[in-house]
């Protein structure tokens, strides 16, 4: 990029056009009488008289560079740096069979699993990571910022494969475990649940206290209505569907959120679980920072160079091939 610093310098090019005019209106060139110029009326111009004004004409240039150079060319070059201090998020998500109640569709467990993954798609430079838990709780991803591989092992998530049951206490400290040796400003655990702890040796109560010492919030999400239908198995075998009632203990699911100045929230369908991971995006934005810089790099010299070459240039030819010969 190219700038004038000084660029009140160019109205100078004003006094020089204005001087320019009265000079060459003023101008007497040298003259002779004779009694008559017939004989003259064939003859052609030399060359010296068609470039006469060639000294003049390089002077103005030389002053019109002399006015740039006044004016402080500068060349500008600009670069920044970008820096991101990203989230670290672990997704705790309950794979417990009530998580199969169709008050969601197709069901709780899927709907659940399709949300976090648009609400992964839609954060850039934070470390995700994803706890499932029921009668238990395992790492299905560690923290990653490899979303391709966090969304391949994400859908081999399986139900069924450990003790059935809710142990919200364990599935934090699981979580806390991922994010303890985190360096982040910000961590955070997404706890998803349709139950009550029934589970673990460890209240959840006491895990969100170990959780605040830590520095981490837990955004609590309690899913489902209270009475929904629930897949089973008849006695031919066939799949049928019947309304059980579900309670969730929200007192407990408030408690562990403002302990570590979280939030719960309810989502009772899979439009509003859509709309509480959004307010949580909002929530935990990652910080971007961009620093800029500008070098400044004087070019007078481009000009001024070349202009006292010129005007050396017209001086010379002004006293040898233009000298006025008296």
């Amino acid at each position: 990029m190219f700038k004038f610093n000084n660029p009140e310098y160019f109205y100078l090019f004003f006094v020089l056009i204005v001087a320019t005019i009265y000079r060459f209106s003023r101008r007497r060139y040298p003259s002779l009488r004779y009694s008559s110029i017939r004989p003259l009326k064939n003859s052609k111009p030399t060359l010296r008289t068609r470039v006469i004004l060639l000294p003049d004409i390089i002077k103005l240039a030389a002053i019109t560079l002399f006015i740039f150079a006044l004016a402080r060319p500068q060349s500008t070059s600009e670069s920044s740096e970008t820096i991101t201090e990203g989230i670290d998020i672990v997704i705790a998500l309950d794979i417990s069979t009530s998580m199969l109640a169709q008050d969601f569709k197709p069901d709780r467990f899927r709907a659940s699993l399709e949300v976090a993954k648009e609400f992964i798609k839609g954060r850039q430079n934070d470390r995700i990571g994803f706890v499932v838990f029921a009668g238990e709780s395992y790492t299905q991803c560690p923290l990653t910022t490899d979303y391709n591989i966090l969304y391949e092992l994400s859908d081999k998530i399986k139900m069924g494969i450990i003790e059935d049951g809710t142990a919200i206490g364990t599935a934090i400290i699981n979580s806390i475990n991922r994010l303890k040796e985190s360096k982040s400003k910000s961590k955070v655990i997404i706890l998803l649940t349709d139950g009550e702890n029934n589970k673990g040796e460890i209240e959840p109560e006491t895990a969100a206290q170990a959780a605040e010492a830590l520095g981490i919030r837990i955004y609590s999400i309690g899913i489902g209505k209270d009475r929904a239908p629930y897949p089973f198995k008849d006695m031919f075998g066939n799949t049928r569907l019947r309304e059980i009632d579900f309670k969730i203990d929200e007192e407990m699911m408030v408690s562990i959120a403002e302990t570590t100045g979280g939030k719960y929230f309810r989502a009772q369908d899979k439009e509003k679980l859509e709309k509480i991971y959004e307010e949580i995006d909002k929530l935990e934005k990652t910080k971007i920072k961009i620093k800029s810089y500008k070098r400044f790099n004087e070019k007078f010299e481009q000009f001024l160079l070349p202009g006292i070459i010129l005007l050396l240039l017209s001086l010379v030819l002004e006293n040898t091939y233009f000298a006025k010969k008296p």
